[in-house]
């Protein structure tokens, strides 16, 4: 379709303001950190940046090892072979998505602890009285960090491969098999090769979870970048650090992107083009080799969906008249109300954008539409300090306006509101609303934009009257992705929410933070519940090969 970009001037000028709110967190702490001097900078170089980079480097290495070698494995056996539970497994192997990583630490470290199950059948075994009398690792600990976030995350290589051997692996394995190569043989030289562009999208979704990630690591006492931008912010009060060490967090994550994306651009080389997949028959394994292959994905499962659900449910179910708490509903209302309504922005926000791409054929895939959606890599931390400080610094402008002209105090008009909260979302989850329109408006010829044009209609009608009938299914799926995952929201929401506002991830948060986890299991056990619904969903999308 031809560029139309020059007939919707106003189109442009959105989804150019889009682009430029989504940046105004980066521009933000640009600035202050360019202002704050280089004393602080040197200050950080000296005590807090050496340890958290270090701690940083090392969970970030642990779970791109542990998430990698989990999800390809997994894809591989449940895409190539037929064993007991494969089918079963095909869809559960996504299960551990469920569960936001905060969660899996609490759940971890009740089921791991002293009183703890697995404690307590060592010390019945073993007949030990203290724990003195034997030796037991602690989950909390860089270890632990790195063994939780790894079980919780492996899916987004689990399903990244998936994708891609169910698209183009078959054909392969048919091939080597007729020249006699064995199945770890194809695996090793010729599945994995191929799917390494694959295997570096979804390690680099998993390593940024990773440091996206702010409950677990201070639950667990595990000191990561993301952690010290909230402790000096929060609890030293030195906002310049936070700033300039958010900077040095940025880079890292535009370096994961960057790598990914090389990653992604030599997958030109391993594509095979056929005309269709046809039948393909699996390899059935049997005896050993089929109760090993059904350890492998069972194994992950259980770790990273059963504790947490066996743990948090077990609790839940001893505190049912917690379901009924009015402090537990007033945070479920609000979290509700808070995840309608960024899923709504969003997905508006979302359609400007790829119907904007959509207008430009070709040059849709610009500078402007990465920047809008750039939000999902930034860590929730980052996003609320480069958020509160302009906006504060304009509720504080519009305050000092109105008391010097009319007597009358505002305070703090947007950031004491659940308007950042919202703004905050928005930005994190654009690349998921915006991804899911733009891969429907794909799926629809340009020639029904033409034909709309052709017949007088304006854009605005075409897109209600033609598109948007027809676009229903992405928008629901980019809806429902948004609001899931607002409603599992930690980090953001814990720096933004307005005094005595609490949502379900807060009302967990503070419970936790006082050793309470029973209490919080009602809260938790429903964001599990919640989160299930789009799990079932991506897992549909990878047995499709999308």
């Amino acid at each position: 379709m031809a560029p139309a970009t020059s007939h919707a001037p106003v189109l442009t000028a959105v989804a150019v303001i889009v682009s430029l709110l989504v940046a105004l967190p980066v521009i933000s702490l640009c600035w202050i950190a360019a202002t704050s001097g280089i004393d602080s900078l040197l200050q950080l170089f000296r005590t807090v940046l050496p340890g958290a980079a270090l701690t940083t480097s090392l969970l970030m290495a642990g779970v791109a090892v542990l998430s990698g070698m989990m999800g390809a494995m997994g894809a591989w056996l449940v895409t190539f072979f037929e064993f007991p539970g494969r089918r079963v497994f095909a869809w559960a192997m996504v299960l551990p998505l469920a569960v936001p990583t905060y969660l899996a630490a609490y759940a971890f470290v009740e089921f791991f602890s002293f009183t703890g199950p697995v404690q307590q059948f060592v010390r019945l075994v073993g007949d030990f009285q203290t724990s003195r009398d034997y030796f037991f690792p602690n989950i909390r600990s860089l270890g632990g960090a790195v063994l939780i976030l790894s079980l919780v995350l492996y899916p987004y290589v689990y399903l990244a491969c998936r994708a891609l051997f169910a698209l183009q692996g078959r054909r392969l394995v048919e091939a080597s098999q007729l020249l006699g190569a064995g199945q770890w043989r194809i695996f090793r030289r010729i599945l994995v090769p191929m799917a390494r562009p694959a295997i570096a999208l979804g390690i680099t979704l998993a390593l940024m979870e990773t440091i996206n990630d702010i409950g677990a690591v201070e639950f667990l006492g595990v000191r990561t970048l993301t952690f010290s931008v909230f402790s000096l912010w929060l609890n030293q009060g030195d906002l310049a650090g936070a700033a300039q060490l958010a900077l040095v967090l940025l880079v890292v994550v535009f370096g994961l992107i960057l790598i990914e994306r090389q990653a992604r651009r030599d997958q030109r080389y391993f594509e095979l083009r056929s005309s269709g997949q046809g039948s393909f028959s699996l390899y059935r394994l049997r005896g050993a080799t089929a109760l090993i292959a059904f350890a492998a994905c069972l194994f992950p499962i259980v770790t990273g969906f059963g504790i947490p659900a066996y743990v948090l449910g077990g609790y839940a179910l001893h505190r049912l008249e917690g379901f009924t708490d009015p402090k537990l509903l007033e945070a479920l209302a609000t979290s509700l109300a808070f995840a309608a309504a960024a899923a709504t922005v969003t997905v508006a926000a979302g359609f400007v954008l790829a119907y904007w791409a959509r207008l430009r054929g070709r040059r849709g895939e610009s500078p402007l539409v990465r920047l809008a959606t750039i939000g999902y890599a930034i860590p929730g931390t980052i996003v609320a300090l480069g958020l509160f400080i302009p906006i504060a610094a304009f509720d504080n402008a519009v305050d000092g306006f109105m008391r010097g002209s009319f007597g009358i105090a505002t305070g703090l008009l947007l950031s004491g509101s659940g308007v950042l909260i919202l703004y905050a979302y928005a930005i994190r989850f654009m690349a998921m609303a915006e991804g899911a329109l733009d891969g429907g408006l794909k799926k629809l010829s340009p020639s029904l934009d033409m034909a709309a044009r052709t017949l007088g209609r304006s854009h605005f009608q075409t897109v209600r009257q033609v598109l948007l009938p027809l676009l229903w299914p992405p928008l629901a799926t980019g809806a429902l992705l948004v609001f899931i995952d607002s409603l599992k929201e930690l980090s953001a929401t814990i720096l933004l929410r307005p005094f005595g506002v609490n949502t379900l991830s807060t009302y967990i948060y503070e419970f936790a933070s006082r050793a309470r986890i029973e209490d919080a299991s009602p809260a938790a056990f429903v964001i599990i519940l919640a989160g299930i619904t789009p799990v079932y969903l991506l897992s549909h999308m990878a047995r499709r090969g999308n």
